[in-house]
């Protein structure tokens, strides 16, 4: 019997220097990449800081996020990726588009983020697996390690029965916009830390 192949999806790049290019990502369990309404009002929310900025997507998955930000001419973005073929599909995309700017790290991010970056990051995206709650264990491995640079932004995407205050958001995260679009929500905080 033949082992069956992952089947294939696609994430598209909506904006930017690989404006609508389309890349392969493998139809993993649990892996529901941003849709591209969602993605695009968060990339109008951060339009103005993106263009050389340091990037961190948490939990990777398709990479839409990262190569979004990347194609919109983000300095550089750090992946973290725990499966295997995810991550070996993520590095495959960025030989595709010849991006020397991204990073992927394969491993688990809450354990990643025990150890504080040798530079901070200007915009973070936290968009974890549903009903797996990681979400509020990366906010505080995040603020504890010092992975935000001064001002940063950060985007946290969780399924809509989540209750901010669930989440202990520290109380330097500033809310700036929030939105649902069906079973999820996303949001945008601003980091007032200046340290």
């Amino acid at each position: 019997m033949t082992k069956k192949k992952p089947k294939m999806g696609q994430v598209r790049i909506i904006s930017g220097q690989w404006r609508s290019r389309r890349l392969p990502i493998h139809d993993l369990e649990g892996l529901r990449p941003t849709t591209d309404r969602v993605k695009e009002t968060l990339f109008n929310w951060i339009s103005a800081d993106l263009a050389g900025a340091r990037v961190l997507d948490c939990f990777t998955g398709s990479g839409a996020l990262s190569f979004e930000a990347l194609s919109r001419y983000a300095n550089f973005a750090q992946m973290f990726e725990l499966q295997a073929s995810a991550a070996k599909q993520l590095q495959q995309n960025l030989a595709t588009l010849k991006c020397e700017q991204g990073q992927v790290i394969k491993g688990d991010t809450l354990t990643l983020l025990n150890t504080a970056p040798t530079e901070p990051f200007d915009i973070i995206f936290i968009d974890p697996p549903f009903r797996q709650q990681l979400a509020k264990p990366c906010i505080q491995k995040l603020n504890t390690h010092q992975w935000l640079a001064p001002n940063a932004l950060i985007y946290l995407e969780t399924e809509t029965e989540v209750a901010l205050s669930s989440l202990n958001i520290p109380p330097h995260w500033m809310p700036l916009k929030e939105k649902v679009a069906g079973q999820v929500t996303y949001r945008l905080f601003q980091s007032t830390n200046t340290n």
